[in-house]
């Protein structure tokens, strides 16, 4: 009898709660799992599409992970206006853009979770290689922003520092006669 009552009340904590009942078979949105340290091991923080909600990103956890939620909390954090497009090719003076809003959940789950930790060594995810790329597009991106045309450029910085060498070799070069006076200009005749 003890078997019988136990899977009764298996499958009755198994079913959780009634939630909604849309059928996602390959989702197109991505939820991104942030770090939250100052958060207890319960709460979990999400970066989710504006139109998930509540329920969704509660059915979501339970269908997928199997993740009990007895609360969500969101808000939408509105980005800063900017001076055009992030991205754009040629940057347009005086076009301002606010760039997407940001949705942030936060749920408390019954059971905690606990981050794993950091990876002390990147070689399996070739980080130098992703660190070079990124240092090198920052600095393809240098010469796109609008104040780019009053900085000078590495070419010219590279003239300037050559003509400082030359100008320092000059001064401290002796000179020597080599003859006489030599006229350069001479008397050319003049046509009308």
């Amino acid at each position: 009898m003890s078997t019988a009552v136990t899977t009764v009340v298996s499958n009755v904590v198994r079913k959780g709660p009634k939630l909604g009942r849309k059928q996602i078979f390959l989702p197109n949105f991505t939820l991104t799992l942030l770090r939250t340290p100052a958060l207890p091991p319960t709460f979990a923080t999400f970066i989710v599409p504006l139109n998930l909600n509540k329920l969704d990103i509660r059915d979501y956890l339970w269908n997928v992970y199997d993740v009990r939620v007895n609360s969500v909390r969101s808000y939408i954090q509105l980005q800063k206006m900017r001076q055009d497009k992030a991205g754009a090719k040629r940057p347009a003076q005086r076009r301002w853009h606010r760039p997407r809003s940001i949705k942030r959940m936060t749920v408390e789950m019954e059971r905690p979770f606990v981050w794993p930790e950091e990876p002390r060594d990147y070689e399996k995810w070739d980080k130098e290689t992703h660190d070079a790329a990124e240092a090198d597009r920052d600095q393809g991106e240098e010469g796109l922003r609008p104040d780019a045309r009053r900085k000078a450029s590495k070419e010219r910085e590279s003239m300037a520092e050559q003509a400082k060498q030359l100008l320092r070799q000059t001064e401290d070069a002796e000179w020597e006669n080599v003859g006489g006076l030599v006229e350069v200009e001479q008397d050319v005749p003049y046509q009308i």
